[in-house]
Order: C-alpha cells, then structure tokens, then sequence
C-alpha cells in the first residue's frame, strides 16, 4: 500500500493549529508520509518572507508566533505545488476563497484524492439559499470531501486542552484514516456518515449564537439565555428535518451540534458582535470592520440565507428566533421582541417527515 500524503491548504490559527496536529500523526502512522505541505498565502514579515520564517523557524509568526510547528510541516506560496501530489487536501481557508481556490486546483491534483473542509462558513447558491462548502468542492474539484467542525477553538486545542470535533465523511474507507490523522490526547474526534448534518449545525449555530450576544447586549439573567440556546437548538433540528432530510438526530448530540452551539454562545465573534450592536447602537456594518476585520459577520449574513429560505417555503412562523434575529438585524423588530419571542413561542415542535433516527 502507497504511503498517503497529506496538505493544508490555509496558514491562519485553526490551519496551524490542524498542522501541528496532523504533522504529528503523520510521523507515527504507518499508512502515510512524514511530509505535511501548507499552503500559505505570501507576506513579508520584517523584510522576510513568510514561508522562509515557517520552514526556518517552524513557527507561524504572523497568526500563532508562541507555537512551535513540527519540523515536517513544510510551508509554499502556491497552492499547486502544495496539493499536486496530496492524497488528503485539508481545506482551512476563508470561505470567499474556496471557489478560486478550487478553480486554480482543477485538473492539477490527482484524481482520486480526498477533501476535508475545517471550513467555518458558506457560499450562496445562485438562487440566494446556503451552498455548503464541501459541496462547493465536491463539486468544483469532482473530488469527495468531508468535513470537520464542533467544539473547537484554536488556541485551546493548541494549548493542548481538552477539546471534541466532529467529522461528516462521505466515504466509509476514509473513516479510520481521518480520525487518526486528527484525533490526538486532548483532540477527541468522533466520525459519522451524516455529513451534511454536521455541516449545517456549523452554520446555524452563528444565528443563535448572534441571539445570545443580544441577550448579553442587554444584560439578560443566564435563564434568558439558556432559553434561547434552547430554542435555537429545536429550531435547528427542525430546519434540518426539513431541508436536509435524512439526518440522524444523534449527530445534534455530538461535538458539531449541542457543544459548538453552547460554544459558540459564550466564546464566538458572532456573540461579540451583536453585544456590541446592542450596547453602542452602531450600525452592523461599522462594527463588524471594528470587531471583526477580515471576517464577515456569518450571524446577520446566515440569518438573511435562512430566512430567504424559510420565506419561500411559507415557514417564517415556524421557526420564530431565527425569524425574530433576521428582523432585529434589519431593524424591523425592536430588540424587546426576543423575550417576546421566547416567551410565545408554540411548543408543538415543526417536524415534516419525522424521519430522525437514533
């Protein structure tokens, strides 16, 4: 058996982060080569180029200089030369750029390689609705790719506390081989077949996250918040049950669902951002440039894609908290409407093709 050969494509904190992981268990495997490619997008730091400080240095200085990357991890400037040769592409880029990046790999890696998106975000469709990423490359590349999110952040799996992610993969000989290059002592991961599931939790988590910022904004007591946690979480399971039917409702309960959600409720830039909407009274668009450079704000973003979506299937009562976020980010609720909002809301549960299996 051919030895397997990993790259990441991406150099930001959760890229390098993976890096350290993956290049560690690339050494100990049996099954795949001690090189790790990564690409990384060219700066110059201090007069010198950044992929001369990481393959000199091993460390990242521009997003985790007080982390040292194995000596294998071995930093390019073109996403070609890191990829061509790759049996396992881990993608961990912005979202806006999977659709270049794609089209610049296209024809140039092998045929039967393998994604992995650690991707946190989406595109639009061109009918406006979310396109997930794997599905973005899936099928620009025409390449499986699966994907890993849940309770993760960077800087604690770095620091090597506990820590527990999710991984949706498509294809059922790949398994084993993505949980041992990502699992390590303190990085527990759990694989499943629900691959879209796990996906779809990653992006609607930002939504209930963003309604938790609003309760902080305006100092609500934990119950408040806890209730919305709640009821974002039901909202979730329904709108999965009815746009991505076929999902298996233990994959809520893993690391992609319940953990990133309470997660992401007290530890998440959406969070931030929407306190701080609340407290200031500052536009969105001024804060998220203040707060958040470089990132697009995926709390009032995804909220606008769900509702769209909601909206042409006549849903919009059905699922009162992402409507009642959606309306307060565009000022057509006032934000006393979120208790209103939890306190009204029908407890019969919206569920179409009751077809979720434990």
């Amino acid at each position: 058996m051919d030895l397997l050969n990993v790259c990441i494509i991406g150099s930001g904190n959760w890229a390098t982060t993976i890096a350290r992981v993956v290049a560690i268990n690339a050494v100990n495997s049996q099954f795949m080569e001690d090189k790790v490619n990564m690409y990384v997008y060219e700066e110059i730091i201090d007069g010198r180029k950044l992929t001369e400080i990481i393959n000199t240095t091993h460390v990242n200085v521009k997003y985790m200089p007080d982390y040292v990357l194995p000596p294998n991890v071995v930093a390019y400037d073109d996403v070609v030369t890191t990829a061509r040769d790759a049996d396992i592409i881990i993608f961990a880029i912005p979202p806006t750029f999977v659709s270049s990046c794609c089209k610049t790999l296209l024809g140039k890696i092998k045929p039967m390689a393998h994604g992995v998106s650690l991707i946190k975000g989406f595109e639009r469709n061109d009918d406006g609705h979310i396109a997930l990423i794997s599905h973005l490359i899936m099928r620009q590349l025409k390449i499986p790719c699966s994907v890993l999110v849940g309770c993760n952040l960077a800087h604690e799996i770095a620091n090597n506390n506990f820590a527990e992610g999710t991984i949706g993969c498509r294809d059922q000989k790949y398994m084993r081989i993505l949980s041992d290059l990502f699992k390590s002592d303190t990085f527990r991961v759990v694989v499943t077949d629900d691959a879209d599931c796990v996906e779809i939790c990653s992006t609607l988590r930002n939504i209930i996250a963003f309604g938790a910022g609003l309760a902080d904004g305006l100092e609500f007591n934990e119950n408040t918040k806890a209730g919305i946690i709640r009821r974002g979480f039901l909202e979730t399971l329904q709108f999965v049950d009815v746009f991505y039917p076929g999902s298996r409702l233990a994959t809520f309960f893993e690391s992609c669902g319940i953990s990133d959600l309470v997660t992401s409720c007290y530890a998440n830039r959406n969070r931030k951002l929407a306190e701080a909407f609340v407290k200031t009274g500052r536009p969105l668009s001024e804060l998220e440039h203040v707060l958040i450079p470089g990132h697009e704000p995926l709390g009032p973003v995804t909220s606008e894609l769900i509702n769209l979506m909601l909206k042409k299937k006549g849903l919009e009562e059905k699922f009162p908290l992402f409507t009642t976020i959606y309306r307060i980010c565009t000022g057509a609720y006032p934000l006393t409407r979120l208790v209103e909002t939890l306190r009204f809301a029908r407890e019969d549960i919206y569920h179409p093709n009751h077809i979720f299996q434990l």
